[in-house]
């Protein structure tokens, strides 16, 4: 009887549904060959949120955000005790004439990404880069905040 029972499975094509993503897959392309490729529903879901990096040094927080095609005058960055926030809108150019477009992947909207920092920054010493799409933020942190080492002497 237990031999009618598969365990696991051993052989993946027997079961080709086993894992969700193989499910989406699976059913976008479905839609895809019913509807074309063509999206007729707006894509809801997915919105523009620039990948950030924050790294956190003995002497200074680092944030790194990619904001291609973002002027940096539509970003607005502050620092709120002990929260940064950065806020910006990468819009839409609009083209009356689109014939021949299959396909739309670029991400347009409004975004804003908040980060609690686990010490105080000294405000005056902020230092902000814009570079090859990339805003780079120094924030050093104040002297009582750092990481101090002392030497015990064992008795």
């Amino acid at each position: 009887m237990f031999e009618l029972i598969p365990w696991r499975v051993k052989n993946r094509e027997s079961f080709p549904m086993t894992f969700p993503s193989d499910f989406q897959r699976g059913f976008e392309d479905l839609i895809n060959r019913f509807f074309g490729n063509e999206r007729l529903l707006p894509d809801f879901g997915r919105t523009f949120t620039p990948a950030i990096d924050m790294t956190d040094t003995d002497e200074a927080f680092v944030m790194e955000a990619e904001i291609a095609g973002i002027d940096p005058k539509d970003l607005d960055i502050s620092l709120t005790g002990d929260v940064l926030t950065i806020k910006g809108e990468k819009k839409e150019e609009k083209e009356e004439k689109k014939k021949g477009l299959e396909r739309v992947e670029r991400r347009f909207g409004s975004f804003s990404r908040s980060f609690r920092l686990s010490c105080a920054v000294q405000e005056d010493k902020i230092e902000a880069k814009f570079e090859n799409g990339v805003v780079t933020l120094k924030l050093p942190k104040a002297e009582a905040a750092k990481k101090k080492s002392i030497n015990i002497d064992l008795k």
